[in-house]
């Protein structure tokens, strides 16, 4: 197991990362959710022409839930991606989570885990 300061240094190499998206949302001065997504950077094969971005996490703690948090990550993690990337990809519970992103205009996919449709934004 990671220490304390190895977490802090692994987590500050991350936030100091071009490649890395780590947002947080307040309100009233606490802190309501959270999103992290990461630029996958070039391909190998395409360049940057099929650049994709992995959504790994969106969290808004229960009593900011259908505040608007949720939308507003999600609206700066597009305006993040748009520039730099072809796709947004991401999985998603299809019960806890999925209907979140479907009220969103986002529609999920099967994937090989039949619980977690896959969502992809193509720009």
């Amino acid at each position: 197991m990671a220490t304390e300061a190895e977490q802090h240094a692994a987590f500050t190499e991350i936030l100091a990362s071009d490649y890395n998206l780590v947002l947080g949302a307040e309100h009233n001065g606490v802190l309501a959710g959270y999103l992290v997504a990461q630029d996958l950077g070039p391909r190998i094969h395409a360049g940057s022409r099929h650049r994709t971005a992995r959504f790994h996490d969106l969290y808004v703690a229960a009593d900011h839930r259908r505040m608007g948090a949720g939308r507003a990550l999600m609206e700066s993690l597009v305006a993040w991606a748009r520039p730099r990337v072809r796709y947004v990809q991401w999985q998603a519970h299809e019960t806890r989570a999925a209907p979140f992103y479907e009220r969103l205009g986002y529609h999920g996919q099967a994937c090989p885990q039949p619980d977690y449709p896959e969502f992809e934004i193509e720009f």
